[in-house]
């Protein structure tokens, strides 16, 4: 039986068998509460390169994207949408300046950091990292959330948290295998977003409900999907 070991104990051939701590790349969009995209994998720029990629693969527009502190988005969004830029040699002596990376105008991105003191969150920060500030403004007016924040991706892992025992917190309930916790993961994201209707998404304005899912606000299907239907898809999340 293949055991996951802890964090301080995992070394490089634990990590080749698939043992140790994996990290959850999750992208949703506010409106909808549709989780567009997902990587399990590590935390590192490669990683969230290859999660960048994906997500940009499945957006018909460049949405205002936002995202906590970590260094890697920006550098992630940066390959993702640009242009190459060309120096015009300075006629100088020395070795002419390499060509470089131009971030694609029409992309907004914004960040918030939380400062942390004791295990507390005692400032937030919130900063414009690309795009115009006035655009981003002028969007976030538009959207759901008025202002630079990550509560809808932090209130989604907090619901596959508990749709999922393989993430919770200081549980026993760790996966023996990450192949099986890929794919249960996608099990638990499917039914997310096209089998349990969302509590916010299924209120009416006169008071009344009607069942809806995140894939039917998107356009995607037009009613809740069963269990059963959805297990007769398996190259649905491929």
């Amino acid at each position: 039986m293949v055991i996951c070991s802890k964090k301080t104990a995992v070394s490089e051939k634990d990590k080749l068998n698939g043992q140790g701590q994996v990290w959850v790349w999750t992208a949703i969009d506010p409106a909808s509460k549709l989780i567009i995209s997902y990587l399990v994998g590590d935390r590192t720029l490669e990683d969230c390169r290859c999660f960048l990629k994906n997500l940009a693969s499945r957006l018909s527009c460049k949405p205002l994207f936002v995202s906590d502190a970590l260094d890697h988005y920006a550098n992630a969004i940066l390959e993702t949408y640009h242009t190459v830029e060309t120096l015009t040699p300075t006629g100088k002596p020395g070795r002419p300046r390499k060509p470089r990376k131009v971030i694609d105008p029409e992309i907004d991105y914004a960040v918030v950091h939380k400062i942390r003191k004791d295990n507390r969150v005692i400032k937030v920060e919130r900063k414009v990292v690309y795009g115009d500030p006035c655009r981003v403004e002028e969007r976030l007016s538009r959207s759901v959330s008025q202002t630079i924040n990550t509560a809808y991706v932090e209130r989604s892992n907090g619901t596959l948290r508990q749709r999922d025992s393989h993430l919770h917190r200081k549980s026993m309930c760790f996966a023996k295998q990450k192949t099986f916790f890929t794919n249960r993961l996608a099990i638990v994201i499917a039914n997310y977003n096209f089998v349990k209707p969302h509590f916010t998404l299924s209120n009416n304005p006169d008071r009344t409900t009607t069942p809806r899912t995140p894939a039917q606000v998107m356009g995607i299907t037009n009613a809740p999907w069963s269990v059963l239907y959805l297990l007769a898809r398996p190259v649905l999340y491929q």
